[in-house]
């Protein structure tokens, strides 16, 4: 004690400030740092589930990302198939059209050939009728200056029979 004594110290004071110093450190701990580390334990989860949550949007963006990007392309092949498709359906309508125009056209040729024979036959008949008529014209005129002989009757019998 006179050590303490010597160095200036009270022992009793020395105990009162440690018990002062202890209830202190008590009403401290109890009211403030534990509160205190509660608060900071908390922000700490949160900050925590925070860049947790940061991290999934991150990833769920990426899939969706990745999604948009797939639902595009099918989108593209779908739409290339369907022009193709379109396309397609086109060139057999058009080719359609053209084949049948193709028959319209050649049944109008036939039509119009058969027309030109029928009217080549009626020409023709007409002419013949015509010549037979002049033939037979020709005949008469014969016939009355000449109707001495049996010979030039049978001649125009011949003439006429050849003609029909």
């Amino acid at each position: 004690m006179e050590l303490l004594e010597a160095l200036g110290l009270n022992l009793k004071i020395l105990l009162a400030q440690l018990v002062n110093f202890a209830v202190l450190f008590f009403v401290l701990w109890k009211f403030a740092y534990k509160p205190i580390f509660k608060m900071l334990e908390e922000r700490r989860n949160k900050i925590a589930k925070g860049v947790k949550d940061a991290d999934k949007a991150e990833d769920k963006l990426k899939e969706a990302k990745v999604k948009e990007q797939e639902l595009i392309n099918a989108a593209k092949k779908e739409a290339l198939q369907i022009i193709e498709e379109a396309r397609e359906r086109a060139e057999a309508k058009k080719q359609s059209v053209i084949d049948k125009t193709k028959e319209e056209i050649g049944q109008i040729i036939n039509a119009e050939k058969e027309k030109i024979q029928q009217e080549k036959a009626d020409t023709l008949k007409s002419i013949k009728a015509d010549v037979s008529e002049l033939v037979i014209l020709a005949v008469e005129k014969v016939l009355q200056e000449k109707l001495a002989g049996a010979k030039d009757e049978e001649l125009v019998a011949k003439a006429i029979k050849g003609l029909k």
